[in-house]
């Protein structure tokens, strides 16, 4: 008999919940009961500058309120450094892992530079960010241990050039319509990435480490996420290869737009479920305006 599908809705409680979260919540939870499958709540707070005591508190009061029950004990990235550390260690053992001490900053400096000097513009990544240009990939091992022990501020990024040459072509299972359609394969492209970040002097992982070994401890076999990391899933599944780790399907579900067209952020300070809540609205009329009907 096959294994019960896993399901998860993985928030940072670096804010509260708005309507876009909901949304996500939302069909992990229905999907997971329509194929009889497991639901599961991750709180990705390893990036412990920016993660609050209170917002995991209102997380899971906002779930609670929604009524979506999830599967216990939730799992805290806080609490499991060690398994961010283990794959930075098999990563690393490959020849895969170099540091950098450029800052943003100072990547965007150096990206004016080649852009004046060549006429032409610099890749930028799929945020939009400007490719690190790789001006550290060959850096001396005894100077860049030199530096990190004294104190200075570094990250630990993938050599993407040496990992790409360890995997062939790299494709995802996408469900653009949820898992009652046929699929589609997706090409992959993580060079579009450049060198990305695994983890920082501060960070025991990225965001990009952290969720593809969450997964695969979690045993989540169903991601549904929002649209904008879409892009994100071709780093992912570089990861997953290279680590020799599952491959779960995805479905990338599309967001909620404010007025000017923009996803709900918490950084511009989109309401929240709370306030939604404080203004007498129900939890189906939640599940209404984040365009799912009524439970």
């Amino acid at each position: 008999m096959a294994a019960a599908p896993v399901f998860r809705f993985a928030p940072s409680p670096n804010g509260p919940l708005h309507l876009g979260h909901a949304r996500s919540a939302l069909l992990n939870h229905d999907m997971a009961r329509a194929m009889g499958g497991r639901f599961r709540l991750r709180i990705e707070d390893v990036d412990g500058t920016r993660a609050r005591a209170e917002h995991v508190a209102s997380i899971l009061a906002d779930l609670d309120w929604l009524g979506l029950a999830y599967e216990r004990p939730v799992r805290r990235q806080s609490e499991h450094s060690a398994d961010y550390r283990a794959q930075l260690d098999r990563l690393q053992a490959m020849g895969l892992v170099y540091p950098s001490f450029l800052s943003r900053t100072a990547i965007k400096a150096a990206v004016d530079r080649l852009e004046a000097a060549s006429g032409q513009p610099w890749p930028r990544d799929p945020d939009g960010a400007p490719v690190y240009p790789g001006t550290e990939r060959d850096l001396a091992p005894t100077v860049a241990t030199t530096r990190i022990a004294a104190g200075e501020p570094f990250s630990l990024r993938l050599d993407m050039v040496e990992a790409l040459k360890r995997v062939g072509p790299l494709t995802w299972t996408e469900y653009p319509d949820g898992f009652a359609a046929p699929p589609k394969t997706i090409a992959a492209d993580p060079a579009a990435w450049g060198d990305v970040i695994l983890a920082g002097k501060f960070t025991p992982a990225s965001y990009h480490l952290a969720v593809v070994t969450d997964d695969a401890i979690e045993g989540v076999t169903h991601v549904v996420r929002g649209h904008d990391l879409y892009p994100a899933t071709s780093v992912h599944r570089l990861l997953q290869t290279v680590l020799d780790l599952p491959e779960p399907v995805y479905h990338h579900h599309s967001l909620i737009l404010d007025t000017d067209g923009r996803k709900l952020s918490k950084s511009r300070g989109s309401r929240a479920l709370r306030a939604l809540a404080d203004d007498g609205l129900t939890p189906d009329d939640v599940r209404r305006l984040a365009g799912l009907g009524g439970s």
